[in-house]
């Protein structure tokens, strides 16, 4: 729990678009550093978090679905970029929407269930990620009133695959794997 509160303030407070030379690939890796790496490590932390929050798996990934491709539509975005408030709305939601994930996932009450939700939440990610670094234009620049930075957009889609696709594919497959266990094990 405290590896997940210490990523969670780090992403917060760090310079991350200064370090990154880009104010969208900044944005990727505090989003995906909330929902593929802090989330997990809350929920796995802090049992009761997990429990308060568990939703079935596939509506915890429909959900959270809804909230990272609203989030990336451009006005949306540009509504984060340009205002505290909507940038505090975007990383509260991407949080609330990383927990109920990862909180159905890992405590749903079949281990196939959850690998569902989170293989689901990988292809999504996948998907979003590649349409980032494939756009033949920034997306963002002209809502957010910034100079174009088509390369700023495909760090952060490179950053979406590398960390996203990853983490939700191998917890997936780890739960696939405890499921066969369990059914070797009943029978």
């Amino acid at each position: 729990m405290i590896l997940g509160l210490g990523l969670l303030a780090a992403v917060w407070v760090a310079p991350l678009e200064m370090w990154l030379g880009s104010s969208f690939a900044g944005h990727m890796l505090r989003h995906m550093t909330i929902v593929a790496l802090a989330a997990p490590l809350l929920v796995l932390g802090w049992p009761a978090l997990g429990r308060a929050l568990a939703l079935g798996p596939l509506i915890a990934a429909a959900l959270e679905f809804a909230v990272v491709w609203a989030w990336h539509l451009p006005r949306a975005h540009a509504l984060a970029y340009r205002s505290e408030a909507g940038f505090a709305a975007e990383q509260a939601s991407f949080l609330l929407a990383g927990l109920l994930v990862w909180a159905g996932c890992l405590r749903a009450g079949h281990p196939l269930a959850g690998a569902g939700g989170l293989l689901l939440t990988s292809m999504h990610m996948t998907l979003l990620g590649a349409l980032l670094i494939l756009a033949p234009r920034d997306l963002y620049s002209a809502w957010c009133g910034l100079m174009p930075d088509l390369g700023g957009q495909q760090l952060g889609g490179m950053l979406m695959l590398g960390i996203g696709t990853p983490v939700y594919l191998v917890a997936g497959l780890a739960l696939t794997a405890r499921a066969v266990k369990e059914r070797e094990a009943a029978a």
